[in-house]
């Protein structure tokens, strides 16, 4: 779905723009935050400030001396240009996904909230890593809010904490278990079992 946006809005760079202050709709931001933000080249996203403030998309103001950037809810097409980005399901989709299993030891990886479009979820992501790479674990995430536009909520834990709070029938876990999401990994019986269970 990312690809057939890339190619209905022209490039990449102004997919993530527009996704980015449509998910973000009460911030401002300069240049270089949506730059870092998105992963993307500064020129790039100049090029692209510039023709979304001309056209009205953003508003543009100066904060502390510097130029900043926010979604214009007036824009005509403002609405429309919101559904079709929440209708753009990240998931499955989402290349950067693939690489979850890098970070280390994955015993157990599972997607809710922006993932799926539920934004009543109270996480996006649960992962039980062991021997977990921080800097590779830092990259994946940088990578994926680069291609979503938004923050992740993400629970890490240990395979062992994650046993304990099976054991404990925890309630965030049950609650995230409870609500619509997906499984990306999951090398755990008895947690399979306890979804099966639940979905019955």
């Amino acid at each position: 779905m990312s690809e057939i946006l890339e190619n209905l809005f022209g490039s990449k760079a102004k997919t993530r723009i527009i996704r980015f202050f449509l998910l973000n709709p009460d911030e401002s931001f300069s240049a270089a935050d949506i730059s870092d933000k998105n992963l993307l080249r500064s020129n790039d996203v100049r090029r692209e400030l510039n023709l979304l403030s001309k056209i009205k998309f953003l508003n543009e103001r100066s904060k502390k001396g510097r130029k900043v950037y926010s979604a214009n809810a007036s824009f005509p097409f403002y609405l429309e240009l919101k559904n079709l980005i929440s209708k753009a399901n990240v998931f499955p989709q989402c290349k950067s996904l693939k690489k979850i299993t890098s970070i280390g030891d994955v015993k157990l990886a599972l997607i809710s909230g922006v993932f799926l479009n539920y934004p009543k979820g109270k996480a996006d992501m649960i992962l039980a890593v062991d021997n977990v790479n921080k800097g590779k674990l830092k990259s994946l995430m940088n990578n994926l809010e680069a291609e979503i536009g938004r923050e992740i909520r993400y629970v890490l834990v240990s395979s062992e904490e994650l046993k304990y709070r099976l054991d404990m029938l925890d309630r965030f876990l049950l609650d995230f278990l409870e609500s619509p999401h997906d499984e990306v990994v999951n090398k755990l019986p008895k947690l399979k079992r306890l979804i099966e269970g639940i979905k019955k």
